[in-house]
């Protein structure tokens, strides 16, 4: 059985539809950077989510291929991510998805260095003839975060987030979000496939204690 990241680590993937807090661990991943509407056809974003998948997968299937990873194990490609946020607004204003600052990424298994990352952005590029060197490997620690899962579609996560800081007010916590700690999304569903109305969004906020 394939080790799925979204099964053995619930408590980060599968947070209950009510505000909970959370340490989240350092962790490497894929990430890509850029700005604009993520809908926007044929757009940075959409050309930067074909890259994190094709590294993603070049590295899940490297046990086929001459290059062997040391501590290998089989796995599900954990869900796309994204980091969010706008110049001079600490809070998402989503009717202006054009100024849209993002981070995009892929957690990667802890036994990939970023010398198998380098391995896989070069044969990705190669093999897939897509040029994947915007990739990079970047480590992130959230720390204290606040979380929730969001039911519906993105533009409805502004009633969501009320609810988080609601949450926070009530039990002495309040946001902590920087130009360090963003805004953040899980994406649980595959927004091709699934309406928008049952569509399943991981929100989670840095935050700190009130002092």
């Amino acid at each position: 059985m394939a080790f799925d990241f979204k099964k053995e680590f619930k408590e980060f993937y599968m947070p209950k539809k009510k505000p909970t807090i959370v340490d989240v661990p350092k962790a490497n991943y894929i990430a890509i950077k850029g700005k604009g509407n993520p809908n926007e056809e044929g757009g940075q974003y959409k050309q930067a989510i074909g890259i994190l998948y094709a590294v993603a997968y070049t590295l899940r299937m490297s046990y086929k291929t001459d290059y062997k990873i040391e501590g290998f194990f089989e796995y599900v490609v954990p869900p796309l991510e994204g980091f969010w946020w706008q110049d001079d607004e600490k809070a998402i204003d989503y009717s202006d998805k054009a100024s849209f600052n993002w981070i995009s990424v892929i957690r990667l298994p802890d036994f990939v260095t970023k010398k198998d990352f380098d391995w896989a952005v070069e044969t990705a590029t190669k093999k897939k003839k897509l040029d994947c060197s915007c990739a990079e490997f970047m480590t992130i620690e959230e720390g204290l975060c606040v979380q929730i899962m969001h039911i519906g579609p993105f533009d409805d996560e502004p009633t969501t987030v009320a609810v988080m800081d609601k949450f926070l007010k009530e039990n002495g916590y309040e946001n902590d979000i920087n130009d360090k700690r963003r805004h953040h999304e899980i994406y649980m569903s595959d927004a091709r496939k699934v309406a928008p109305e049952k569509m399943k969004t991981v929100i989670r906020h840095p935050i700190k204690k009130v002092k």
